[in-house]
């Protein structure tokens, strides 16, 4: 079991493509690379901290996940993993809200973990003029895993142009028999770190690292 996070990643769609450019702001960034990721019509970006590195993309027709976890460690043996995600809205689901999105990947969390679950919703919010919305959640011991490790995550969902996107940073511990508690702060500060996350338009010839976006 990789991760939570990728399992529920698809949860919108059913091999498009996009690949993600990584650029540098001057200043107090510069050693923290800015991610953007060209996925289905948008742009989305978001800033990685400096020992993540990127593991794996696999983008398809109709959803993106794209992988990052801490220098030197693996997609299948990590502590730490940033995932950015995209899915497609289906015609069953036009209407899905980042609110839902993100209700639903806490819902994969608890059915992981049911004696242990927790959940903090950090409730609604905009994020380049796009509905989001964020939530941390949380599995003391995820029952399926040979470990049975706790892992926790922070989930930006954000409602695109006719797709869901989804920026979240997850974490292992090891195995708690007890519901975690949720440090919210520590996971507002993970958040902040990830500024600036935004949705951007791609512009008619416009090529990485698209200023627009960056300089936004």
């Amino acid at each position: 079991m990789r991760c939570l996070i990728f399992l529920l990643a698809l949860i919108c769609a059913s091999p498009g493509l996009a690949t993600a450019e990584e650029t540098s702001k001057t200043g107090t960034q510069a050693a923290n690379p800015i991610v953007i990721s060209p996925i289905f019509g948008q742009l989305v970006m978001f800033t990685l901290p400096a020992d993540f590195t990127t593991v794996s993309e696999q983008p398809t027709a109709e959803t993106y996940i794209r992988e990052a976890v801490l220098k030197g460690e693996t997609v299948d043996q990590w502590s730490q993993m940033i995932t950015v995600t995209g899915a497609k809205a289906t015609p069953t689901h036009p209407d899905l809200s980042a609110q839902y999105f993100a209700a639903q990947i806490a819902a994969g969390f608890q059915k992981a973990c049911p004696a242990t679950f927790s959940v903090k919703p950090l409730g609604p919010t905009s994020i380049s003029g796009e509905e989001a919305f964020v939530a941390i959640a949380s599995c003391g011991k995820v029952d399926a895993s040979t470990d049975k490790h706790a892992e926790t995550a922070l989930i930006v969902s954000i409602k695109g142009a006719d797709s869901i996107y989804t920026v979240q940073w997850a974490e292992r511990a090891p195995a708690n028999a007890e519901n975690l508690t949720i440090d919210e702060a520590k996971w507002k500060a993970r958040l902040a770190k990830l500024a600036p996350i935004r949705i951007c338009p791609i512009k008619p010839g416009e090529k990485p690292p698209y200023p627009s976006c960056v300089d936004e």
